[in-house]
């Protein structure tokens, strides 16, 4: 039975109390109208809780912007565009890359440009400047919870190369402070292709700030580079934005709890406000951290990923390249939501 406003309510009650369910929760798709983003296909959805976030339908489905309460959790930037502004070489990724909750990065490699034998790769991947289609909505009772749901496919192919197909289904409720998000990745082609994946998960202010702090309960942290372990023992917390600040990033191997998942958080005590992301850990076993203090750019990214970055080639000559074989399949699933006064801040 969904609570609204502290209130539980069936859905022959609500149905007494609407015009339509929409006055309190729904999903509305548009097309934006203006700049790089300009016939760019989103949904909107709204739980009824406070909790509303955008899903960019033509960036494969991706979390844009997200809020609870009117306090945003996602971080942005001004550079949203389209796929035909798409510019896949080398850093040409950041050009048309809005930030938002999810990003994902994939199919076949993620991470920094490297060259691959005879493959260029730009930074992240391909799979989130690709449109979905067969979008589908739905807005139905499951017994006593009304379910939100959007379900599309993303393919990634390309001739005498990779043929591979997202399929993704986010789903939340009325009254919910999360969403959930469940991928399949499949390789529909007829030869062996690398698939490597990781969820950007972007939080911004007033989540990171100052009076924040990251928990994670982790096995091992390391940094990636000199400038992250100039920074170590700070990493759980944040500097004031400042105006040149080398990124740092922090590779983690959470703990996993008794149901297979591992979670982290980010949490601003001084609001009793924050963020968290929770994924099955069989298939997403490290844990990426993207801290950037630069003023403008201040973001914490937490990032659920099939491996710890490492360029392809080297994984490919190290034997520990992932291949999906012609009809292999594997699943993903994470949820992401707020973390406010009523609810547990300490992210476990």
């Amino acid at each position: 039975m969904p609570l609204c406003w502290g209130q539980a309510h069936t859905a022959d009650s609500l149905r007494q109390m609407t015009g339509s369910l929409k006055q309190i929760a729904g999903i509305r798709r548009l097309e934006l109208a203006d700049g790089k983003a300009r016939g760019m296909r989103v949904a909107e959805v709204w739980t009824g809780s406070g909790f509303r976030f955008q899903v960019l339908l033509d960036r494969a489905m991706d979390i844009g912007a997200a809020e609870y309460g009117g306090k945003a959790l996602a971080w942005l930037t001004p550079s949203l565009g389209t796929s035909a502004h798409y510019e896949p070489e080398m850093y040409g990724w950041a050009r048309t890359w809005g930030g938002g909750l999810v990003t994902t990065c994939g199919l076949t490699h993620f991470g920094q440009p490297e060259v691959d034998g005879a493959e260029a790769l730009g930074l992240h991947g391909r799979v989130g400047h690709l449109p979905a289609e067969g979008v589908s909505v739905r807005e139905e009772w499951h017994g006593d919870d009304y379910v939100l749901s959007l379900e599309g496919a993303v393919r990634q192919a390309v001739l005498g190369g990779e043929n591979l197909l997202l399929t993704r289904r986010i789903s939340t409720r009325l009254g919910a402070t999360s969403l959930v998000i469940e991928d399949t990745v499949r390789n529909e082609g007829y030869r062996p292709t690398p698939h490597m994946l990781l969820y950007h998960c972007n939080f911004g202010f007033p989540v990171v700030s100052p009076d924040s702090e990251v928990l994670i309960d982790d096995e091992e942290v390391r940094p990636r580079d000199a400038a992250a372990a100039a920074g170590l023992d700070g990493h759980r917390r944040f500097e004031p934005p400042q105006l040149d600040y080398p990124e740092q990033v922090f590779f983690h191997r959470p703990r996993v709890d008794a149901d297979g998942f591992s979670r982290a958080a980010i949490v601003n005590r001084t609001l009793q406000f924050g963020g968290y992301v929770r994924w099955r850990a069989a298939e997403l076993p490290c844990l990426g951290q993207w801290k950037q203090m630069t003023a403008g750019e201040y973001v914490c990214a937490l990032e659920p990923a099939t491996v710890w970055e490492t360029p392809r080639q080297k994984l490919r000559a190290e034997g520990r390249l992932r291949f999906l074989a012609p009809g292999e399949e594997v699943r993903y699933q994470l949820e992401l939501g707020a973390l406010f006064e009523k609810t547990t801040l300490d992210g476990r």
